[in-house]
């Protein structure tokens, strides 16, 4: 009795019908794949943009400790801002936005 109702119940559900109902939850490409992209955690926690533009701006490291063996000049340089090249700034909105800004 029971083999024969848990038969009857797969037989009502067949793959394909489970799949066409799945899929209408969601149209977008990245249900789709069935994975996302992320954001990289170590750029979230060390760079920021500056408002509209494509630099981004960090702080310089080795600054925190052992500071004097350092020179006065290099501790000093040490505490300005680090602005990005070009070259990062295509970089770092791919790994801080991988859909894009919109």
């Amino acid at each position: 009795m029971f083999t024969q109702l848990l038969s009857a119940s797969w037989r009502s559900a067949t793959p394909s019908r489970i799949l066409t109902q799945a899929r209408h939850f969601s149209s977008s490409p990245i249900c789709e794949a069935g994975y996302k992209m992320k954001s990289h955690s170590g750029a979230k926690k060390r760079w920021r943009s500056v408002g509209t533009s494509d630099v981004f701006k960090r702080a310089k490291a080795y600054r925190g400790h052992l500071n004097v063996t350092k020179s006065a000049g290099r501790v000093n340089k040490l505490g300005n801002t680090a602005y990005s090249s070009h070259t990062q700034s295509v970089r770092l909105k791919k790994q801080l936005l991988p859909y894009g800004s919109a």
